[in-house]
């Protein structure tokens, strides 16, 4: 099982985040997540879990613990949907975003009409 791990503060790793889970069953990997820019913490990360049941334990007894003046949220990961490769917004076939696909672009989702926004429909 997944977990999600929020409030972490900047000096926490993966090493201590694997090692604090580990106190509660086997780790298969941990993860924080770091900012591009400036390759700092963004103060959250993920850990999963082997067990399911050891996961949940985990998530009881340590949501709302406080740990360094912080108090941390641990719940259940959702699955995010994947993005189309090569696309930052949008669906891959309407443009959108910074036009995927070759399709449109600029964030309207014009449909290969690249001069401008799609037209106006007067709906009364």
């Amino acid at each position: 099982m997944k977990l999600f791990v929020a409030g972490l503060t900047g000096d926490f790793d993966e090493a201590d985040l694997k090692e604090m889970f580990e106190l509660y069953g086997e780790v298969k990997s941990s993860q924080i997540i770091i900012d591009r820019a400036t390759g700092k913490s963004k103060g959250f990360g993920f850990v999963d879990m082997l067990n399911d049941a050891e996961a949940k334990e985990a998530m009881q007894l340590l949501d709302g613990v406080a740990m360094m003046g912080k108090k941390i949220a641990v719940k259940q990961a959702e699955d995010q949907p994947r993005k189309a490769p090569g696309s930052s917004y949008g669906n891959n076939d309407r443009g959108g975003g910074y036009g995927n696909n070759n399709r449109g672009g600029g964030g309207y989702g014009n449909n290969d009409r690249r001069n401008g926004p799609p037209p106006r429909r007067n709906n009364y």
